[in-house]
């Protein structure tokens, strides 16, 4: 342990937001995960004077949101995990105008946009990330993406500087961004979205919430569709006709209600999750020739990987 690190670390953010050996199973949709050696939950201003923190002892870093797109491994993560989660979820609504810290939940920021009758935003409103995280990775469900409503963000740059990214140049694509390929920290994010009515915008919501809870199995720890959508075909579809519906290693399994989807029905370990995506892997691309992509971001380390 770097005793100097971890006394600056309380003293930036405070001791009520610092801990150390972290389990990180608490802080992940999949509910899976060995410790974090260093753990913060920062506000927006001081992220920045923690990387530089980091960088002046040597101590390696990795930004979460929600957890809700990650698996971590068995042996946990070395280093500092930065949460901008619940320090960092400021919403402001101004006219059609949303601005949002990058820790704020898409479920909320969706519920203040139907309370101020504003329309764009009902296919992110199930989705269990933080704002921060779906502009990373451009998320969308039901047709609907970030780049349809995203204006600008604001992050910090490898190099420790604040930059304004305007929605051209935040080259959003399919489940990537600018952000992701430049290693950048979204901090927060502007949103322009629609007059519309408060009736109609609740009651698409719970449309999409009703037909997510009917196709998905939300009843288990995921980290949502665990594969990238490959051009042409639909990754459950491949899984399923594969023969691989409720494939199994240990408690890791491919969803019997949705093929896309791998849950953890219970005692899950990384390593087992990591083995059955190789193996679902190598079955698709076997039997179809199409090789499937993860969505899910790999953090830490785990036995054999």
């Amino acid at each position: 342990m770097n005793d100097s690190f971890w006394r600056q670390l309380q003293e930036i953010a405070g001791e009520e937001h610092c801990s150390r050996q972290e389990r990180m199973c608490r802080h992940t949709t999949f509910r899976i995960g060995g410790p974090a050696e260093y753990y913060v939950c920062p506000k927006r201003r001081q992220v920045a004077e923690i990387i530089a923190l980091c960088q002046n002892h040597a101590v390696s870093w990795q930004v979460i949101g929600n957890g809700s797109n990650l698996l971590v491994g068995d042996k946990g993560i070395s280093g500092l995990v930065i949460e901008l989660g619940r320090e960092a979820s400021q919403v402001t609504v101004e006219g059609c105008t949303i601005k949002a810290e990058a820790g704020a939940l898409l479920s909320m920021v969706a519920g203040k946009a139907a309370a101020h009758g504003l329309t764009g935003m009902e296919f992110a409103s199930g989705i269990p990330g933080t704002i921060g995280g779906a502009v990373v990775m451009n998320a969308g469900a039901y047709g609907g993406e970030m780049k349809q409503i995203v204006t600008k963000a604001t992050v910090l740059t490898v190099e420790g500087r604040e930059k304004v990214l305007s929605l051209e140049e935040l080259d959003f694509g399919y489940r990537r961004s600018w952000v992701l390929e430049n290693h950048a920290i979204v901090l927060d994010t502007e949103l322009v979205l629609e007059k519309g009515s408060p009736d109609a915008i609740r009651e698409k919501m719970a449309q999409l919430r009703s037909q997510r809870s009917e196709k998905q199995p939300l009843e288990y720890p995921s980290a949502g569709s665990t594969f990238k959508r490959p051009e042409g075909y639909f990754a459950g579809k491949l899984i399923q006709d594969a023969g691989l519906r409720g494939y199994r290693v240990g408690d890791a399994q491919i969803s019997e209600k949705h093929c896309g989807f791998v849950i953890n029905r219970g005692a899950a370990t990384a390593s087992q999750i990591r083995q059955l995506i190789s193996d679902v892997q190598k079955k698709v691309e076997e039997q179809f020739g199409v090789k499937l992509e993860t969505e899910v971001r790999f953090l830490g380390e785990e036995e054999g990987y």
